[in-house]
């Protein structure tokens, strides 16, 4: 008995999928990807953090993040050997593999289209288990952001989807990634288009919309619809509030500008040695928290605790300078672990720190909760110089809009001090510079990349060997074919048009039984190959580098063999930039 194959109808089939991604306009298309992406890194993120906080509750009393419960001589042994056993693991992971975190995610979206590799993935997923379960100081949604953004290219690169599409899909699994760790759908998509993508379409906003909100509701299946922090209802008090959130925003963006250049500085000097890198880390981070134990960790219940003015002075102040330098030593020492978090961690100690010093003087002030949380939006927004991304998460996390206006002029005070006064960049950009890492936007660029080779290309064409005989070339000329992809050596070399060979044969000058079409007058293209999953972009960097001026599409279905399936023009790319 035979068996039956069901066959899908041609509208369902991969191919065709494929082929309506290849244009930014197909929005069903790629709605589709994004509740893939929010599925696909929602599963990753949750695996991630689970493998994070269950040894930890076993071990430590109160909780997965209660470092401080423990003895004192613990704050030490616990980053120290961690770094030992994170330093031993990476050196079995070959150097290509080891890069991880938003500045590879980054680098991969500028250079390879968003093709990012499963083996750093996976280095990433356990590298970072390791750092943060050994209490290294560094959040946990660095590493979720390429969990996200990777397993979400993976699952295109899978799939055979054109390379504009993958792009969509980093920008969703970022989004979601955000969304997952924070418990904030909104911030993740602003925190995607502003730091990751960095561009706002109405296209690609809905993918990114869709894969935060999917990502998001996976989460709160296991931790409930509790943002990460705890914050109590909050609102500025009375315009005496003003000044003192003015004063906030200078002192934020002054920390944010200690903060990154201390990163920059101790890269500098770090030693060669990856080993004794992890060791230096986990040496610093250990002996600082012999003295404030609240720097270890993810360090939530350190904000919750400053969002209800449960830390003393002394408290606030030793965890802010700590953070800051073990925080700027790990992330320098190339740890695998994220640095949003303890950003926040900052941002809130200092608020707490301005609020007690204030309140001496003006006991009218609002209550610590709102400078606190004044505090952790401008650090954020300052360190990321992505302020709409910081003020969006302030609102999620407070659910108040009555602190909207006093978070947008902190924030843009913030970014201000540290972009104009200090010079300051994103800080994934500074890292990106740190490790000659080039990363250029431009709206060219941008646009291109949004588009697949296969939404413009011309499919009517014939492919042909350079001498033809007399009947072919009548044969050619009258079948309607726009271009004609002409072999030299059995390899694609020019294009004409059949209308300039048509031209040729009807002014009787063939005189002979075979025909050069290198020879004939007629406007030729030289040609070179690029794949059907290439973005516009790609398209055009190739015109440039090679000196071309067509593409012919290559459908690869064997190595070393040419499958053309289109034509792709200079004027082609300008015209759709025009348009």
């Amino acid at each position: 008995m035979k068996r039956q194959i069901i066959r899908l109808p041609e509208y369902l089939s991969i191919g065709t999928f494929r082929r309506q991604l290849a244009s930014i306009n197909s929005t069903p298309q790629f709605a589709l990807l994004g509740v893939a992406s929010g599925l696909v890194t929602g599963i990753v993120v949750l695996a991630f953090r689970k493998l994070v906080e269950v040894p930890l509750d076993r071990f430590l009393p109160g909780g997965p993040e209660n470092f401080e419960g423990l003895s004192w001589y613990y704050y030490f042994l616990f980053p120290f050997f961690g770094a030992i056993v994170l330093a031993a693991f990476l050196t079995l992971v070959k150097p290509e593999s080891r890069t991880v975190g938003v500045v590879h995610v980054l680098n991969r979206l500028a250079r390879h289209q968003g093709h990012l590799p499963a083996r750093n993935l996976m280095t990433q997923f356990f590298a970072g288990i390791i750092a943060l379960a050994s209490g290294q100081s560094g959040g946990r949604e660095g590493p979720a952001i390429h969990l996200g953004a990777a397993g979400s290219s993976l699952l295109g690169q899978y799939l055979g989807l054109p390379n504009n599409s993958i792009r969509v899909l980093v920008g969703c699994g970022v989004a979601a990634a955000i969304s997952a760790s924070f418990n904030t759908p909104a911030a993740g998509v602003i925190f995607s288009m502003e730091v990751i993508i960095m561009e706002y379409t109405i296209a690609g906003f809905i993918p990114v919309i869709l894969s935060a909100v999917v990502a998001a509701l996976i989460l709160q299946v296991f931790y409930g619809s509790v943002p990460a922090f705890d914050v109590p209802q909050v609102s500025m008090g009375s315009f005496a509030d003003l000044p003192i959130v003015l004063v906030e925003g200078i002192l934020i963006g002054s920390i944010a500008a200690v903060f990154v250049k201390g990163i920059k500085v101790l890269f500098r000097y770090a030693p060669a040695q990856l080993w004794l890198r992890m060791m230096v880390a986990g040496t610093v981070t250990g002996a600082f928290a012999v003295l404030a134990p609240q720097i270890l960790g993810v360090g939530y219940d350190t904000v919750n605790a400053a969002l209800i003015g449960e830390l003393s002075f002394v408290v606030l102040l030793a965890v802010c300078v700590f953070k800051i330098l073990a925080t700027a030593t790990t992330v320098a020492m190339g740890m695998p672990v994220g640095l949003i978090g303890p950003t926040l961690i900052i941002g809130a100690s200092a608020g707490g720190l301005l609020w007690m010093a204030a309140s001496l003087f003006m006991p009218e002030l609002s209550s610590p909760a709102f400078y606190v949380m004044l505090g952790m939006g401008a650090m954020m927004g300052a360190v990321l110089q992505a302020p709409l991304a910081a003020l969006m998460a302030v609102m999620e996390l407070t659910h108040n809009p009555n602190i909207i206006l006093p978070a947008m002029l902190v924030i843009v005070i913030a970014n201000i001090t540290a972009s104009q006064l200090f010079g300051l960049k994103s800080v994934f950009l500074v890292q990106m510079d740190l490790m000659d890492l080039e990363f250029q936007q431009n709206p060219l660029s941008m646009t291109l990349n949004r588009a697949s080779v296969a939404s413009i290309m011309e499919r009517n064409f014939e492919r042909v060997a350079v001498n033809v005989s007399l009947d072919e070339a009548q044969n050619l000329a009258q079948g309607g074919a726009h271009w004609l992809l002409v072999d030299v050596a059995q390899t694609p070399s020019f294009i004409l048009r059949t209308e300039d060979l048509a031209r040729f044969l009807d002014s009787g000058k063939e005189g002979e039984e075979n025909i050069n079409l290198a020879e004939i007058p007629a406007t030729r293209k030289d040609v070179c190959a690029i794949l059907l999953q290439a973005t516009l972009g790609e398209a055009y960097d190739s015109l440039k580098s090679r000196g071309v001026q067509a593409l012919y599409v290559n459908r690869i279905t064997a190595p070393l063999m040419d499958s053309p399936v289109g034509i792709v023009t200079a004027e082609d790319i300008e015209s759709y930039y025009q348009s």
